[in-house]
């Protein structure tokens, strides 16, 4: 059964707190092979860390 965006996008906010299990990143990448919503949230995800990051970077 394929995992539910819902789902999806709760273990990419994980990703960022704890290394996901084998099971789970397997799941996921299936779901972002065919979800473009999803990719995208990951993009943006990805975009704000790294933002966030040089911003800090530059505050200190």
């Amino acid at each position: 059964m394929m995992m539910k965006c819902k789902d999806a996008t709760h273990l990419m906010s994980e990703a960022l707190d704890r290394p996901l299990g084998r099971a789970e990143r397997v799941r996921l990448g299936l779901h972002l092979l065919f979800c473009g919503g999803c990719r995208a949230f990951r993009q943006q995800m990805n975009f704000l860390r790294l933002a966030t990051r040089r911003f800090l970077e530059r505050n200190d």
